[in-house]
């Protein structure tokens, strides 16, 4: 079993960085392997709506010239994800969601129905509408939402701060636990079967 995990931070070793080390150390504990990927701090695309992803079939991103491709190409081998980001302006990192949207139309088919798991970071507020943002996706795509004690949150401004956040700290152990825990107990069982999508548009 294996967790992929975005850093989704301009920071790699900052506050975001060092919740999903939490996660990463606890998942080794309880015996499931984890894998974080940095998402850097070089310029990102946002969708563009061009559904060439769609059209053409391609199964990734129809633009190539960032970080995004390299991440369809690990959705495969992962069974459960956490993504985690800084809050920014109550929202959050805006790299982390052009980069996530576009994974995630593009190639949904290797994240629907895995577990997942949203982490947000923030110095003093927001953090819960960052939270939220980022569990969109995840609801979206049948993915089971991983849960804690609290809301996957914990606070720090300055790079190490959160470390210091005792209870944050424990949330994101928790997190893990119960992302192991689901995950041994799905191994094995298909998921339910799924009705054709009927979608239904208001405009006529």
């Amino acid at each position: 079993m294996k967790v992929l995990m975005i850093n989704g931070s301009p920071r790699k070793d900052g506050n975001t960085a060092r919740a999903l080390k939490e996660i990463a150390d606890t998942l080794k504990a309880e015996g499931v392997e984890s894998e974080t990927v940095w998402l850097g701090n070089k310029p990102v695309r946002g969708c563009t709506a061009c559904y060439q992803c769609v059209q053409r079939d391609l199964g990734r991103c129809a633009f190539d010239d960032d970080i995004a491709n390299r991440i369809v190409e690990m959705l495969p081998e992962a069974d459960g994800f956490v993504i985690g980001s800084p809050t920014y302006y109550g929202q959050p990192a805006g790299a982390l969601l052009a980069v996530w949207q576009r994974v995630c139309f593009s190639a949904s088919k290797h994240v629907k129905g895995k577990p997942a798991a949203s982490v947000a970071i923030c110095r003093r507020g927001g953090s819960t509408a960052a939270f939220q943002t980022m569990n969109m996706p995840f609801e979206m795509l049948n993915c089971p939402l991983v849960t804690s004690q609290y809301w996957n949150v914990a606070f720090g401004r300055d790079p190490g701060e959160a470390e210091k956040d005792a209870e944050g700290m424990q949330t994101m152990r928790t997190l893990a636990r119960n992302m192991a825990w689901l995950l041994k107990s799905i191994q094995g069982n298909p998921r339910p079967a799924q009705e054709p999508w009927q979608p239904m548009h208001f405009i006529r």
